[in-house]
């Protein structure tokens, strides 16, 4: 049997009827006829030597040899796409794929993004909100906005400044929650989305930060921030909001923070790229829009006492 490789299109008819289990919907998906799928596959097995389908009534199966060849073809061909979109992106300057977490593209980046476009009409900006870890050199993205406490050495990083946190509540609830002390008796929101920090950002520490020694047992938890937030907006109770989410509700009153006690966290956000990535001018042009933006609301820090998280830590 020989080592060379059989034709691309054969193993490309195998390796879509091996996910599909099915030479209809591999036909389906390649914009082939079942009949052409078909002859490749036995022009596969022909060069192999053994086949590589079961052919039921009506469904078809691995054989052993199929079920070994399967794995390697379907990454082999990941592979190849991987590096001819790499090859595209090199030569593309004008459109730009960002990826952030839900609650920053809904509560930061999403009202901002009309002057990024105004100024950059030339860019095709595009948006993935999730926090899937993505792999900037086989996903189809170009840039990563990520919230951690550490940074990923393989990677063009960007740190910005570290997020706190603060007590914001509707104007109204303000009026009945006026000391710290008073939060004891408050409904109190929880946002689990930062449960990883470490140490941890919650409402013990920053109960401690403002000298009480209290841990609620109640309240509502919420896994995104931006719901957590929005729960808060609705009059359901306090939340310890961080800087980037409540920045727009504060500006437009809907919440306000009147304790102006903060708790610096070691988390912060981050821009990534792959490295030599950011000399492309759509993404050089996206990351000082990010800075610039991040600064305009820098002043707001100073109306805070600002604690960083290691002075109220439990050892």
């Amino acid at each position: 049997m020989s080592d060379y490789l059989p034709p691309l299109t054969a193993l490309r008819a195998f390796d879509a009827a091996a996910r599909h289990m099915s030479f209809s919907k591999a036909a389906e998906e390649l914009h082939v006829t079942p009949a052409a799928l078909s002859f490749q596959i036995k022009s596969l097995e022909e060069h192999l030597g053994r086949p590589l389908f079961r052919r039921l009534n009506r469904a078809v199966e691995l054989t052993e040899a199929g079920r070994a060849l399967a794995p390697g073809a379907a990454e082999g061909f990941a592979t190849l796409q991987a590096a001819w979109r790499a090859v595209r992106r090199q030569e593309d300057d004008t459109s730009l794929t960002v990826t952030a977490g839900p609650a920053l593209t809904a509560k930061w980046l999403a009202p901002r993004l009309y002057e990024f476009a105004r100024a950059h009409p030339e860019i095709d900006l595009k948006f993935s909100a999730t926090l899937r870890n993505m792999d900037l050199e086989r996903d189809d993205v170009d840039v990563a906005i990520r919230f951690g406490n550490s940074a990923d050495d393989r990677l063009y990083s960007v740190p910005v400044r570290k997020e706190w946190l603060t007590p914001v509540m509707t104007p109204e609830l303000a009026e009945q929650f006026t000391t710290p002390a008073s939060l004891e008796g408050a409904p109190l929101i929880h946002d689990d989305s930062i449960s990883f920090l470490t140490p941890p950002c919650d409402w013990p520490a920053w109960f401690r930060a403002v000298g009480m020694d209290f841990t609620p047992t109640h309240g509502a938890h919420f896994s995104n921030a931006d719901h957590a937030i929005d729960a808060a907006v609705a009059g359901v109770g306090v939340a310890l909001g961080r800087r980037a989410m409540i920045l727009k509700d504060l500006t437009e009153g809907r919440l306000v923070a009147p304790f102006k006690v903060a708790l610096e966290t070691q988390g912060r956000f981050r821009f990534l790229c792959l490295p030599g990535a950011e000399k492309k001018p759509q993404i050089a042009a996206f990351r000082d829009w990010f800075l610039t933006e991040i600064e305009k609301t820098a002043h707001i820090s100073d109306e805070f006492k600002i604690i960083p998280i290691e002075e109220v830590s439990r050892p």
